[in-house]
Parts: C-alpha cells; sequence; structure tokens
C-alpha cells in the first residue's frame, strides 16, 4: 500500500466540494466509499452553485475583516445567514471578534446570492 502525502491543506464551501466530488466520479466512474457518503450528505442540502460560492467568498475576503479565515467565510458560505443574528450564531464556535458593522455588511453580500439558494 502506498503512503498519502498530504500537498495542500485549503477550506472548501459546500458547494465547491460537491463540485469536486462530481468532477472525480465523471473521471473515475465511481466514488469511494468515503466519497460516496460524503455525496450522500451534501445531497441533502440545496447548495448555490459553485461560481456563485467563490463571488461570496471574494467579496467577504475583500472587506477586509481582522482575524477572519477561509474556514469561517466557508462556513458562513454554507449557511447563508440572512440575519446578524444568525451571522452571530454561525461565528459564535470560533474565537474571534467581529462588529456588527462587519457582520451587517457580510449579510448584504450574503442576501444577494440567499435567493438564488431557494
Amino acid at each position: 500500500m502506498s503512503s498519502i502525502e498530504v500537498l495542500e491543506k485549503k477550506s472548501v464551501s459546500m458547494a465547491e466540494l460537491k463540485d469536486e466530488l462530481a468532477r472525480i466520479k465523471k473521471r473515475d466512474g465511481e466514488l469511494s466509499f468515503r466519497a460516496a457518503k460524503t455525496e450522500e450528505y451534501l445531497n441533502d442540502f440545496k447548495l448555490i452553485k459553485p461560481k456563485q460560492a467563490q463571488e461570496i467568498f471574494e467579496k467577504i475576503e475583500k472587506l477586509g475583516i481582522p482575524r477572519l479565515k477561509d474556514a469561517q467565510i466557508n462556513k458562513i458560505i454554507d449557511t447563508m445567514p440572512v440575519s446578524v443574528a444568525e451571522a452571530k450564531v454561525v461565528l459564535q464556535g470560533y474565537s474571534i471578534p467581529i462588529t456588527n458593522d462587519n457582520l451587517t455588511k457580510i449579510v448584504e453580500i450574503v442576501a444577494e446570492y440567499a435567493g438564488d439558494k431557494k
């Protein structure tokens, strides 16, 4: 058995992951057990398109919010909070202080794409 080497760790949104799994499935014909379970899990969600997820990511990143990491931005994209209260709940698991002004900006960006999700 060959050993696996991790080349890069990168946070991705669920929409991007679903797209990547579809690409792998098309290339290989079928998914491994773990990938198939992940695909089954992702099918339970109504996700935005990967291109839209990337646009949201870039817009939130351009806000320049201090200490907001890729993983937190992807969590925002996965949950699509449409109010400041929902955004606070999404980010409360992380120990980063974000002002209400910044949360409002995030919610405004997400609201542009929230209609496409439904």
